[in-house]
């Protein structure tokens, strides 16, 4: 009798992914593979189809290597929400009165947005328009950078967002992304908004990536950063230990795996 814990939907799910990266598995290898029924199989595919992450086929799925759907913001803010509450009180840590910061767009980023009440007289830069309102009324000072407005995410991006940003110097920039591997680094589903992270990133000191586990493993259509650009990253405790490992020989500071470790600010 296998006396293991059940495993969590989010594991499952990021077990599957990691399973379908070697071609199309059947639902009842997977089935067997994870030790749970094939109904639980198929409604973890159900999942990941939802999130563009995979597509069923007959008797079984196949990973889909770059997403083409992006869920609207809200619809994203909804997925995997105690991760992302623990990962923006994480990235709270790193924030220090008087700090100039980068908000991007997100669900995880706006998470954030929400706790830097916490922090006395802050300069906060960002193209979110969700994070604009979450501290207009802050009190901190807000700055918003211009550009094109995408509907889907919420944010000014593209070209037009250059000329300001090149005459900013940002401390700490906490960025989010719809798809991150060790390999390609950060990706997202609009050129537009890739540009923009590249941008910020070239005048930030500090890169800071909040990403749930769902996210790991999986590209988007349009690069936006590579592993080099990138600094710290905050996750959640499902991310798998080989990622981790392979990150930390990168010389990456990772939160959130086993021992939460904090650098300093």
């Amino acid at each position: 009798m296998n006396k293991k814990r059940k495993l969590l939907s989010a594991e499952r799910e990021r077990l599957i992914l990691q399973a379908l990266s070697d071609g199309v598995r059947s639902i009842t290898e997977l089935s067997r593979s994870l030790n749970v029924s094939e109904a639980t199989v198929r409604r973890d595919l159900q999942a990941l189809e939802d999130q563009g992450k995979a597509q069923r086929v007959h008797g079984g799925a196949i990973q889909v290597r770059f997403p083409k759907i992006e869920p609207v913001f809200n619809e994203k803010a909804s997925f995997h929400a105690a991760e992302k509450k623990q990962i923006a009180e994480h990235a709270l840590e790193f924030i220090e009165d008087n700090d100039v910061i980068f908000l991007d767009g997100g669900s995880t980023v706006q998470a954030l947005a929400r706790r830097l009440d916490a922090r006395k007289n802050l300069t906060i830069v960002t193209n979110s328009m969700k994070a604009a309102a979450e501290l207009m009324e802050s009190g901190h000072r807000l700055i918003l950078i211009g550009g094109e407005f995408r509907a889907l995410s919420q944010t000014l991006v593209g070209p037009m967002t250059a000329k300001l940003l090149d005459g900013l110097n940002i401390g700490k920039a906490f960025l989010g992304t719809i798809g991150f591997t060790v390999e390609q680094g950060i990706s997202t589903t609009d050129p537009n908004e890739a540009f923009t992270k590249e941008q910020v990133m070239k005048r930030a000191e500090k890169v800071i990536l909040l990403v749930d586990s769902s996210k790991i493993g999986s590209s988007s259509l349009a690069a936006s950063g590579g592993i080099g650009d990138i600094d710290v990253i905050i996750t959640d405790s499902n991310v798998p230990d080989a990622t981790v490992r392979q990150l930390r020989k990168r010389n990456i500071n990772v939160i959130g795996k086993n021992k939460q470790t904090k650098e300093q600010p």
